[in-house]
């Protein structure tokens, strides 16, 4: 009975740990906490995201995992001062503003030609500001 009891509870303890661990790995999102990468990284999945074909048939899990990185990444990034006053930060969270906006209003809509080019415009500028150190 005492054996029983001992191994159950050292069961409970090595599952905490386990689920501890794997939650403290890298966010789902892909948000390292390296400011240069992960802004590279949101850019290029934010570009996939936009050029989406409006017949594609994972519309709703693009838009969720979307939604999910810029959540993350503004959580992540905002209130750092290393990287919430770069340009590069301002003109990502602009861009980002943006299209959540359009998703929380519009939902699985098509991106409107004039919102798609001016958040490539964005991106593209807050990508060259990035790699520069800005």
């Amino acid at each position: 009975m005492k054996l029983r009891s001992y191994l159950s509870g050292l069961l409970a303890l090595v599952l905490i740990v386990v689920v501890g661990l794997t939650g403290c790995s890298t966010a789902p999102g892909g948000i390292t906490g390296n400011y240069t990468e992960d802004t590279l990284h949101v850019v290029e999945n934010l570009l996939g995201a936009i050029d989406l074909p409006t017949d594609s048939t994972n519309t709703d899990t693009v838009q969720t995992e979307i939604r999910s990185q810029i959540n993350e990444y503004i959580a992540r990034y905002r209130r750092e001062t290393k990287s919430g006053t770069l340009r590069s930060f301002t003109t990502m969270q602009t861009a980002l503003n943006a299209l959540a906006g359009y998703y929380t209003s519009y939902g699985t809509r098509p991106i409107p030609d004039k919102l798609k080019s001016r958040l490539k415009v964005e991106l593209n500028q807050a990508k060259l500001a990035v790699e520069r150190g800005n």
